[in-house]
């Protein structure tokens, strides 16, 4: 049986630690800047980084992300250089056999402050909202809708991106105030596009994928597409549902 991999101590600069991935800086052979995801076998739940984590569990994350970016190469840029622990030669062959399967190594991007939340069912948080008001984000929905249901067209829900603690659901013209209208169109389109697109892919196979979580990055030096970056469409930034 594999032993969980709770945390990581590598031999990287500015080692920090989310609730789920170990993050270190590192250069690339061109000296560029880049930047190093571990996922470990840690779970979180309402903010709780539990005491137990599942083995494995990280593995399982970066392959679903992995080939998620691999899916949507033609759409979206992402920040993927490279899930090889050979090219992180500082690492002793211990090291490297803990991280196989579970790194990244990507670009840097400077992050854009907004979560790409993609509701195309009622739940969670968008269902909380609608009891109250009948609105998700500021987008009214029709009356009479009961928890999970489908809607009639995915919704863009933003949310902040915050440090600590919950995210906090945001309009979209809150958003663009933080990120700017032009940027924040285009995101939106992205985002819709890549979760519809996953949506039809997943329904083929009898998984629902009720709403989803995307983060992205902007090119670090000149102008540059969006990119897509830390995870995509994993159980950890999306609800799966069978159907």
């Amino acid at each position: 049986m594999p032993h969980e991999v709770l945390k990581t101590d590598l031999p990287l600069d500015n080692h920090r630690t989310g609730k789920v991935r170990d993050l270190y800086d590192t250069t690339g052979p061109n000296g560029g800047a880049r930047l190093v995801l571990v996922a470990t076998d840690r779970i979180s739940a309402f903010d709780v980084i539990m005491a137990n984590g599942v083995a494995g569990r990280g593995v399982v994350l970066t392959q679903i992300s992995k080939f998620w970016f691999d899916y949507f190469a033609d759409r979206v840029e992402n920040h993927v250089l490279s899930t090889d622990p050979a090219d992180l030669p500082s690492l002793t062959t211990e090291q490297r056999e803990q991280l196989n399967g579970r790194l990244t190594i990507g670009r840097k991007t400077k992050v854009v402050p907004i979560e790409c939340v993609v509701r195309g069912y009622l739940a969670g948080s968008g269902w909380k909202e609608y009891q109250e008001n009948q609105t998700v984000c500021g987008i009214e929905l029709p009356a009479g809708l009961k928890q999970c249901d489908q809607l009639a067209a995915p919704i863009f829900t933003p949310a902040t991106k915050a440090e600590s603690g919950h995210d906090e659901n945001i309009s979209f013209h809150e958003a663009c105030e933080i990120a700017g209208e032009s940027l924040m169109t285009q995101l939106r389109e992205l985002s819709v596009d890549i979760y519809t697109a996953a949506r039809d892919y997943a329904a083929e196979r009898g998984i629902i994928i009720a709403d989803t979580k995307f983060e992205f990055g902007l090119p670090t030096a000149g102008d540059g597409p969006p990119i897509l970056i830390d995870e995509a469409l994993t159980p950890d930034s999306s609800r799966f549902w069978p159907a």
